[in-house]
C-alpha cells in the first residue's frame, strides 16, 4: 500500500510538473515551475512613466529592423520565404491588438515586413521542421535555467528525442524591467520575443558544426498575449569549467579546435564577420564533447564606424587594443580581434596549457605568448612591484600559481599588471611562485627566471 502511494504521488508530481512547463511556454504571465503563484495584473501605463509609449514603440522598431537586416544579409544556407505573424506587425492598431486566435501559418507576399523563417525542406534535423504540433505530447519536462531574457527547458519528443525549449522568461529582468518602466505589458513582450527572434535568425543563417542547430519553432495565443514564441533547439551540456580541467587534454584540445573553427566561421560568414558581445562559457554548451555556441541573441554583424584610429579601441577589463579605421569608415576586423582575445581568455588559456604532453608544450606556449604576452626567458624585472592579498612577499604581489595559464588570468584581473615572473621556487604543494608586476621597463638577466610581458596592442 505503501508503495503504490509513493507511485501514485510521483506521477501526480510528474503531471504537475509537465503541465506547469507548458503553462509557462505558452501561457505568459507564470514563471519557471512556482505551484500556486498568480503573475498579477499588469501594471497600468501613468503620464508620468519615463519615455511612453512613443520610446516602446521605437526600441520594438530597432530591434524589429535589426531582425530584418539578418534575414536579407545574403544568401546563406537555410534562407527562407518569411511567414506573417502578428507578433511582428507594427502597424499601430494592427493584428497584434485584436482579440487572440489560434496560431496559423500564413507566407508574406514579396516585400511585407515579418518574420521568422517558414517551416520547411532544409531543416538542420532529419525530416521536416518542428512546430507546435511536436509539442503536444512531451514527457519528462525540465526546467534547466533562465538568464536576462529567456527561459530553457528539456523535454522529451513522442518519438523519444530530447530537445531544448526557449521561451521570454515572464520573471525575468529583461520583460520586468520594461513593464516597470512602460507599463505596456504587450508591448514588452514584443520588445523580449525580438531578441529571441533575432537568435533563431541568427541560427538559422549561420548553421555550422559549432553552432546549436535550430529543429523548429512555435506560436501559441495565451490568454492575455497572442503568439507568444517558443524556439526548439538541439540539446546541450553546459560548459562547467572547473569540470572540463578534470578531463583529459585531449578532450579538452578538441574543444579548443572547435572553437577555433567556430572562430574561422563567424569571421567568414554569409552575414559578415559576426562578433559575440557576450563569450562567456555560459553562451556555449557540448554537444557530444562538440563545443557549439547556443546564446546568439547579443551578436553582432557590423563592424564599428570610425572617422579615426581613436575610434577603433577595443577595451578589455586589464588589456585594450587600437585598431586602424579602413578608408571606408570601418574599424578593421574589431568583430574577429574581440572574438579571438575573448575565446584566448576564458578558454585556450585555461584548456590548452594545463597537463599538456611534454612534447607539445613550447608549441602552446608559443600559441599563449601570440595572443597576449612575450615571453622572455632567463630574465626578471627587478621593480615595479605592487601589493596585493595574498602575497607571500610584503613589498609585492608574489603568488602561487598550479600552470602559466592560472598566473596569465591572475594577470589579466589585477588592473596594475602588466608583466610576472615565473620563478624557480615552489610551494610545499608543488604550486609555483610568481611574481607579477605593474611593467617592465628594466628587465635584467637571471638563468633561475622567466619573465612574461605584455605584447603590443
Amino acid at each position: 500500500m505503501r508503495r503504490r502511494r509513493a507511485a501514485v504521488a510521483a506521477g501526480f508530481c510528474a503531471s504537475f510538473l509537465l503541465g506547469s512547463v507548458l503553462n509557462v511556454l505558452f501561457a505568459p504571465g507564470s514563471e519557471p515551475p512556482r505551484p500556486g503563484q498568480s503573475p498579477g495584473p499588469s501594471p497600468a501605463p501613468g503620464p508620468g512613466r519615463r519615455g511612453g509609449r512613443g520610446e516602446l514603440a521605437r526600441q520594438i522598431r530597432a530591434r524589429y529592423e535589426e531582425v530584418q537586416r539578418y534575414s536579407r544579409g545574403g544568401p546563406g544556407p537555410g534562407a527562407g520565404r518569411p511567414e506573417r505573424r502578428r507578433l511582428m506587425d507594427l502597424a499601430p492598431g494592427g493584428p497584434g491588438l485584436q482579440r487572440p486566435r489560434p496560431p496559423r501559418a500564413r507566407p508574406l507576399p514579396d516585400g511585407a515586413p515579418g518574420w521568422p523563417p517558414a517551416p520547411g525542406p532544409g531543416s538542420p534535423g532529419p525530416g521536416p521542421r518542428l512546430g507546435c504540433a511536436a509539442l503536444r505530447n512531451v514527457s519528462g519536462a525540465q526546467y534547466l535555467g533562465s538568464g536576462y531574457t529567456k527561459a530553457v527547458y528539456r523535454v522529451r519528443l513522442p518519438g523519444g528525442a530530447a530537445v531544448a525549449l526557449k521561451a521570454v522568461d515572464f520573471s525575468g529582468h529583461d520583460l520586468g524591467s520594461c513593464v516597470r518602466e512602460f507599463g505596456a505589458r504587450r508591448g514588452c513582450y514584443r520588445l523580449a520575443a525580438h531578441k529571441l527572434l533575432k537568435e533563431m535568425v541568427l541560427l538559422e543563417r549561420l548553421r555550422h558544426p559549432n553552432v546549436l542547430q535550430l529543429y523548429g519553432y512555435c506560436y501559441q495565443d495565451s490568454e492575455d498575449i497572442p503568439d507568444t514564441l517558443t524556439t526548439i533547439t538541439e540539446l546541450g551540456a553546459p560548459v562547467e569549467m572547473i569540470q572540463l580541467l578534470q578531463t583529459s587534454w585531449e578532450d579538452r584540445f578538441r574543444i579548443c579546435l572547435s572553437l577555433g573553427r567556430l572562430l574561422h566561421h563567424l569571421a567568414h560568414s554569409p552575414l559578415g564577420s559576426v562578433t559575440l558581445l557576450d563569450f562567456r562559457p555560459r553562451q556555449f554548451v557540448l554537444v557530444d564533447g562538440e563545443l557549439k555556441v547556443t546564446d546568439l541573441d547579443d551578436a553582432r554583424v557590423e563592424e564599428t564606424p570610425c572617422t579615426g584610429n581613436a575610434d577603433c579601441i577595443l577595451e578589455f577589463p586589464a588589456r585594450n587594443f587600437t585598431l586602424p579605421c579602413s578608408a571606408q569608415g570601418w574599424c578593421e576586423a574589431m568583430n574577429e580581434k574581440r572574438n579571438l582575445y575573448n575565446a584566448y581568455r576564458f578558454f585556450f588559456t585555461y584548456l590548452l596549457p594545463h597537463s599538456a604532453p611534454p612534447s607539445l608544450r613550447p608549441l602552446l606556449d608559443s600559441i599563449v605568448n601570440a595572443t597576449e604576452y612575450q615571453r622572455l626567458p632567463d630574465s626578471t624585472i627587478p621593480q615595479e612591484d605592487y601589493r596585493c592579498w595574498p602575497s607571500y612577499h610584503h613589498g609585492g604581489c608574489l603568488l602561487s600559481v598550479f600552470s602559466l595559464a592560472e598566473a596569465v588570468d591572475i594577470c589579466e584581473n589585477h588592473a596594475q599588471c602588466q608583466a610576472f615572473v615565473v620563478t624557480n621556487q615552489t610551494t610545499w604543494t608543488g604550486r609555483q611562485l610568481v611574481f607579477f608586476k605593474t611593467g617592465w621597463s628594466h628587465v635584467v638577466p637571471d638563468p633561475s627566471k622567466t619573465a612574461y610581458v605584455r605584447a603590443s596592442g
